[in-house]
C-alpha cells in the first residue's frame, strides 16, 4: 500500500481551491499525520513566512474542526511555528484526504505566541450556529493545546 495521499484543499462551500501530495506518517481512527513540501510561492502570515521547499508535518483529524502544520525551515529543518486552520472536519477517501477551510486560522510561533488570522473573512462565511459554535470551540481547544504543548504541539522549552 502506498504512503502517498493527495490533500483536497476545500472552501466553506466544498469547492477545491487546491490540491498537492504528500506521505502519510500514521493514520490511526480519527487521525491522519502525513508530510508535505511546501511548493507555492513565499507566503506570510503575521511574523510566520512559509516558502517553497519548508517542510511540513500535517495533523488532519475527522473529529475536530481544525487541522495543524508544523513548519520547519526546508534548508536547516529549524522549527518555525504552527499554521492551524479551523475548518470542518477532515474526510479521507482511500489515497485522497479532503478538508473544507472556513476561514479562520491560528498561527503559534515556535516561543508560544498565538496569532488569530481572518476573523472577518469567517464571520462574513455563511455558517449555521452549530459551525460557528464548533469552530469556536476548536479554536479554544487548539489554544489550549499550544499551551501546554500537548498534541500536535512540541514544548516551547
Amino acid at each position: 500500500m502506498s504512503d502517498q495521499v493527495t490533500v483536497h484543499k476545500l472552501d466553506a462551500d466544498g469547492v477545491e481551491v487546491w490540491q498537492y501530495t504528500g506521505r502519510f506518517l500514521s493514520r490511526m481512527p480519527t487521525e491522519w499525520k502525513l508530510e508535505a513540501t511546501f511548493g507555492r510561492d513565499r507566503v506570510r502570515v503575521g511574523e510566520l513566512r512559509i516558502v517553497a521547499g519548508d517542510r511540513f508535518v500535517e495533523t488532519f483529524y475527522s473529529d475536530r474542526w481544525y487541522n495543524v502544520f508544523e513548519i520547519h525551515d526546508g534548508q536547516t529543518d529549524e522549527l518555525k511555528g504552527w499554521y492551524c486552520n479551523l475548518a470542518r472536519p477532515a474526510r479521507l477517501d482511500g489515497r485522497d484526504l479532503s478538508q473544507e477551510d472556513l476561514a479562520l486560522d491560528l498561527v503559534v510561533y515556535s516561543d508560544g505566541r498565538m496569532e488569530v488570522h481572518d476573523r472577518a473573512e469567517f464571520e462574513a462565511l455563511e455558517l449555521s450556529k452549530e459551525e460557528r459554535s464548533s469552530v469556536e470551540a476548536g479554536l479554544l481547544e487548539l489554544k489550549a493545546l499550544a499551551r501546554a504543548g500537548q498534541g500536535p504541539f512540541h514544548r516551547f522549552d
